[in-house]
């Protein structure tokens, strides 16, 4: 019997997760919520999509712009296995409370959320186990996973220490309220919160972060420093890199040196929306030292719209009790294109 799924909040990585379970030949997407009118829920129309209301008042916008709704919150939940709660920050934990935990609903929450309340972050190709018939679990953020996929691959020659900055998008390509606009805005914080949130699901990754946000909307970037106690060269990490699932190299030689034009190759490989939820990796940016120490160095771009969502599909997979890690990820691959 195919795993029923509901996807709460519509926005730039909820209506990506409905449209990767709606390709799942083992997933049937019963229904995405709506609490406004907008280009979305138009689309999520078209696309035939079941559109549930969290509130009366939403009901009402919906039906004066042409769309009836399926029904209320409620009479979603009493039809699904599992709940992908995209909704903003804070909110996802809220709703595990109110809704999920009476109705007796699995449910996924983002990167948002706060570990310590969930108790289980999730990236596939790091702790599937972990999360394993939990009953909640978090899809950490998409700097978190794009650390973490790499990193966890690249513990093959002993990774001691890791100092990484984030150099973070400043908004989304659709968010005309955020910046900066012109400004580099580092965060003051030290660490950053990457580095505590790789640790919840690589507890043995010792990691200090940094961060600042720039004017461009399309990726982030990450300047990575691991020590490593095996000497390494640049072909070996090409190699394990290549061998890395959800991990891409590209090349100067393909004419891939920047965020833009790696957004541009995903747009020509016709990837649904121009995702891009492979990490990249710059193959001339991967430099390593070994000189009575070892060091590993590299930079990647993350695309932070699209990263997270096979972790989802995944994530649901484990939660409903799907034991091998490696199928899953493999067949949730074949639906992305991603080789």
């Amino acid at each position: 019997m195919a795993i029923r799924v509901a996807v709460n909040g519509y926005g730039t990585i909820g209506k990506r997760v409905a449209d990767a379970v709606a390709m799942q030949k083992d997933m049937k997407l019963i229904g995405v919520t709506s609490h406004s009118y907008s280009f979305n829920t138009e689309v999520a129309k078209q696309k035939g999509y079941k559109i549930f209301t969290l509130e009366d008042g939403a009901a009402n916008e919906l039906k004066n712009n042409g769309i009836t709704p399926d029904g209320n919150f409620q009479s979603l939940l009493e039809n699904v296995d599992v709940v992908v709660d995209a909704t903003p920050r804070k909110i996802g934990k809220e709703n595990i409370d109110k809704f999920y935990k009476a109705n007796k609903i699995k449910a996924i929450v983002q990167g948002g959320e706060k570990h310590e309340a969930i108790g289980t972050s999730f990236v596939a190709q790091c702790n599937y186990n972990g999360a394993l018939n939990k009953d909640f679990a978090r899809v950490v953020s998409c700097n978190t996973t794009g650390l973490c996929r790499t990193l966890n691959a690249l513990n093959k020659f002993d990774i001691t220490s890791v100092h990484a900055t984030m150099i973070r998008r400043g908004a989304d390509p659709w968010d005309i309220y955020h910046g900066p606009i012109n400004a580099i805005v580092p965060v003051l914080e030290m660490p950053s919160h990457h580095g505590p949130d790789v640790q919840t699901v690589l507890p043995n990754c010792q990691i200090f972060t940094t961060a600042l946000s720039v004017p461009s909307t399309l990726m982030h970037l990450h300047s990575v420093i691991a020590d490593v106690r095996k000497k390494v060269n640049v072909d070996d990490v090409i190699d394990v890199l290549n061998k890395t699932t959800r991990v891409r190299v590209v090349r100067n030689a393909e004419h891939l040196r920047s965020t833009a034009e790696i957004m541009e190759f995903a747009r020509d490989l016709g990837r649904l929306r121009g995702d891009m939820p492979e990490i990249c990796v710059w193959k001339e940016a991967i430099g390593t030292v070994s000189n009575g120490y070892n060091k590993l160095l590299y930079m990647q771009a993350v695309h932070q719209e699209s990263d997270v969502v096979p972790e989802n599909v995944d994530c649901i997979r484990a939660l409903m009790g799907f034991k091998d890690g490696d199928k899953s990820i493999k067949m949730t691959n074949e639906t992305f294109g991603i080789r």
